[in-house]
Parts: structure tokens; C-alpha cells; sequence
């Protein structure tokens, strides 16, 4: 019997509605559903528990009921394990969330029949250090980004290319970006769309004091070092915008490609490019 976790948008009342069915749905069709304790908020037709406590469970398919956001959360915790990710779009945007509720079934009848796609993405590993020794390590679907606390002078940083120097400048921060996460806060700061099959990192000064300091394209596989030179008052890196650890001066956060990598479970192969069009106007006239 296939083990199906389910992860949920908190707050969203319309799961009232949704999750009944959906567990029924899998029941009908000799699948085993797990909620998580946002889910259970809603309804007490399956078991709960915490999502950190889902992988160990081994399911074989994540259904996320959600945004984005939901989806950043739960990739965080299946990336090791690998287990694919259905993701449907109850959020705003939905960028990565591509499947609408209305194509919900029968995506999960062609990922009965084997009939499905599947959108590997990479994924980012950054390590922070303090004092020359590791402090602690994220994994990221989108970006990590190092910036100034909440007041209006900027920080300095310092940013390192395999160990060779790249540039120290005034800003409010710097980002580094998977492909994946180029539609996100990157594109915000006018970085370049990334196709999610290239192999590249994206680093991207946020509002920095020069006017020729641009976001610049790296390799995949390359060792890239962010240090905290200047600070105003206070510096944070955040992780997929979920996660926040407060930095001091010199610290240094290290980032190359994850080992681990998401697998999203798709109804085509060119639903990024049908998310730019819909999403982004990406080249209307």
C-alpha cells in the first residue's frame, strides 16, 4: 500500500472542504494518508503528525496543499529522502505550486499510472561560520540571502568565488540563488530568469551603492564565500525567507550545490515556461 503524506497551508479554511476528500480519494484507491498538524486543524479523518516526523514514516508521494511557501517548507524537509512532490497552487502566485486544485486528480491518476513527469531541482547548501568554526547549515530550494537589519544604512560585504576575491561593496544585502529561486527574490532584485535545468548559481547584490555592480551568473559547482565586513546595527541570513539567524561582523556564510535535490511531480514538461506567461506577462507585447 503506497504511504501518501499530506502537507498543509495553515489557515487555509477551504481545507475543511479539500482534505475529507482528498484522504477519501486515496483510501478509494488503496493509498495510506498522513497529515500533518496543520492539516489536522481541519479535519480528524487521518492521523497527524509533526512535519519534521513525516520522513521517517516513508511515504512515497508528499501532496502539498499550499503556496510557494508551503511547498520551500516542505522541500526543506523531503529533500534527503528524495520523495517526490505533488504541490497544488492555494496560494497567491503559485510559482512553483503549478497544479491548480481543479487538476489535482488527475494528476494523482497519472502518478498511479506512471504517466507523470518529474522536475528534479537542485538544491543550495550554506554553512555559516563564526570564529572559524562551522555554527550551523541550511538547505535551500531558492536563496540564501545575507542582509542589513531594519534600519536604512547598508551593510558591507565581501564576496569570494572559489577562493578567489570577487568584490567588497556597500549594500543591503546579497543574495545567492538557485535556478529554481531566480523567479523569486533574485528576479525581485533584478536579477536574470534561470531555466531550472541549468547548472549555475546566481549571485545578486540587493540595492548596492555602485551602479556597476550586477548580478553575475556562476557555475553550478562553484565555491562561493559571503562574509559580513560592516554592519549598521544588525545583519540576518534568511533561508527560502522561512528561516532567520541573526550575524555578526566577520562571520562568513559558505554556499556550493546540495547533494540533495527536489523532485516535483508535474502534468507536462513545459509548465515553467506556462507559469512566466501567466504569472509574469513573460514575453507578451
Amino acid at each position: 500500500m503506497a504511504r501518501v503524506a499530506i502537507v498543509s497551508k495553515p489557515h487555509k479554511e477551504e481545507l475543511s472542504r479539500i482534505l475529507p476528500e482528498l484522504v477519501g480519494w486515496l483510501r478509494e484507491h488503496g493509498m495510506e494518508p498522513l497529515l500533518d498538524r496543520e492539516g489536522a486543524l481541519h479535519t480528524d479523518v487521518a492521523p497527524s503528525v509533526d512535519r519534521t516526523e513525516m520522513v521517517a514514516w516513508n511515504p512515497d508521494l508528499v501532496i502539498v496543499l499550499g503556496g510557494d511557501g508551503t511547498l520551500l517548507a516542505a522541500a526543506r524537509v523531503f529533500a534527503s529522502s528524495g520523495t517526490p512532490i505533488l504541490s497544488v497552487n492555494l496560494g497567491y502566485l503559485g510559482f512553483l505550486t503549478e497544479i491548480k486544485l481543479g487538476n489535482l486528480y488527475p494528476t494523482l491518476e497519472s502518478w498511479c499510472a506512471g504517466c507523470h513527469d518529474v522536475d528534479e531541482r537542485a538544491m543550495l547548501h550554506a554553512s555559516l561560520w563564526r570564529d572559524g568554526k562551522q555554527h550551523s547549515c541550511y538547505e535551500a530550494l531558492n536563496e540564501v540571502v545575507v542582509s542589513k537589519g531594519d534600519i536604512a544604512r547598508m551593510g558591507e560585504f565581501a564576496v569570494e568565488l572559489d577562493g578567489k576575491n570577487v568584490a567588497q561593496f556597500r549594500a543591503d544585502g546579497v543574495i545567492v540563488s538557485t535556478p529554481t529561486g531566480s523567479t523569486a527574490y533574485t528576479l525581485a532584485a533584478n536579477g536574470p530568469i534561470l531555466t531550472p535545468d541549468v547548472d549555475a548559481l546566481v549571485v545578486t547584490p540587493i540595492c548596492p551603492h555602485l551602479l556597476t555592480l550586477r548580478p553575475i551568473v556562476v557555475r553550478g559547482d562553484a565555491s562561493l564565500k559571503v562574509k559580513v565586513v560592516g554592519i549598521p546595527n544588525l545583519a540576518l541570513l534568511t533561508v527560502d525567507g522561512q528561516q532567520a539567524v541573526e550575524l555578526r561582523l566577520g562571520d562568513e556564510l559558505r554556499c556550493n550545490r546540495s547533494k540533495n535535490t527536489v523532485k516535483l511531480v508535474r502534468l507536462n514538461e513545459s509548465g515553467f515556461f506556462e507559469a512566466l506567461r501567466s504569472k509574469l506577462s513573460w514575453g507578451e507585447q
